[in-house]
């Protein structure tokens, strides 16, 4: 069964959610980073994607706090991303709780770095985003646009000992408008020796069993699910 990978974006300390990486198209959430984490592992869903947007754009973390918060859970992973740019803020990042380390925009402008990383810390920890924009690479909290295509990416670290990768089609990000099935289908298969991680777009229940037959390994949910497209009992239900 695909693991189901519930987002806490965070702006502020706060709960938010963007569309199509427009920091202009931010929706904010009454409900604490905090607490949602809590309903989301009570729900079962153990994994949680947190994105520190302030940190995206600032080019180093800022909602470290926050992240500390939500380690202290029973339970609790957690994937997290936005302004890891140094050794210093990834180790911060660590010391802060986080389980996995989500890279994207120094893995291309820096490659030498993000490889050393790897080596490192390991692929089981360091997490590859590659998120894409008109099919191209884009990085700086999606701000800027690349020459790279995910491909090109994800192919460039798979000898340093890349295992993972989420990536997000940003057209579908938020949009609520279903996957771009056949992007992650197609990296999946070029790169079977990655858990690719599909995010942006979900919609509905019907999104994620669709992914599954796909033979997809994991997927994020966020907006579907604070919109109540999705509800956590019917996650409940499928991931049992």
């Amino acid at each position: 069964m695909i693991e189901i990978i519930p987002a806490i974006d965070l702006i502020d300390g706060r709960c938010v959610r963007l569309s199509q990486g427009d920091y202009g198209q931010c929706t904010r959430y009454d409900a604490s980073p905090v607490d949602m984490a809590k309903r989301f592992l009570d729900a079962g869903l153990t994994r949680i994607h947190l994105v520190d947007l302030d940190g995206a754009k600032a080019s180093r973390p800022m909602n470290l706090r926050t992240l500390e918060q939500i380690a202290r859970l029973d339970g609790v992973s957690i994937e997290w991303g936005g302004g890891i740019k140094t050794d210093d803020s990834l180790r911060d990042t660590f010391n802060a709780g986080a389980t996995y380390a989500i890279i994207g925009s120094i893995a291309v402008k820096s490659p030498e770095l993000f490889g050393r990383w790897l080596q490192k810390y390991g692929g089981e920890r360091l997490v590859l985003g590659a998120d894409a924009k008109n099919g191209k690479v884009a990085v700086t909290g999606w701000l800027e646009e690349t020459s790279k295509s995910i491909a090109e990416l994800v192919n460039d670290f798979i000898p340093s000992g890349l295992t993972q990768a989420i990536c997000t089609d940003i057209s579908k990000d938020g949009m609520l408008e279903g996957p771009a099935y056949e992007l992650y289908s197609e990296l999946q298969t070029q790169f079977p020796q990655v858990v690719f991680t599909v995010s942006g777009g979900i919609s509905s229940i019907d999104d994620i069993v669709r992914l599954d037959e796909l033979g997809m390994k994991r997927v994020i949910t966020g907006k579907a699910l604070y919109e109540n497209k999705i509800s956590l009992s019917q996650l409940t239900k499928l991931i049992s």
